[in-house]
């Protein structure tokens, strides 16, 4: 097996022993975006905009594989606050187009660096 590391510079760094993505073949493995902040990372302020920034990147991290976030095929959402979940739809929506990926919401007790929201997806490119 091949596997080839991906890296943006659009997206936070990692912060543990993982990598961006991993791309194997035409798959992409994208890992946890939380909202930092690729220039500072800090975390953003305000539900929306953290969300936004999460969707910004996945979007980095995807276009770095060769791909487009519209490539995602399995989205995982995670929540601290599942009442955040209509807010997570309608800003989705502007971020894809039919047809949308298939997609889990989970509610967790913690994130890292206490945000409340992160995302993963696999990625299928060419």
């Amino acid at each position: 097996m091949n596997k080839q590391v991906i890296t943006s510079e659009n997206a936070p760094a990692a912060i543990g022993p993982y990598s961006q993505a991993i791309k194997v073949g035409n798959t992409v493995y994208l890992s946890g975006q939380i909202p930092l902040d690729p220039a500072t990372m800090e975390v953003v302020e305000g539900m929306e905009q953290q969300i936004c920034q999460v969707f910004d990147n996945l979007t980095a991290v995807a276009e770095a594989s060769g791909g487009k976030l519209q490539d995602i095929v399995k989205l995982n959402i995670f929540l601290t606050d599942l009442s955040h979940f209509g807010l997570v739809n309608e800003i989705m929506s502007r971020y894809f187009q039919q047809p949308y990926p298939a997609r889990a919401a989970i509610g967790v007790a913690a994130l890292p660096k206490g945000v409340p929201v992160e995302m993963d997806g696999i990625m299928v490119v060419g």
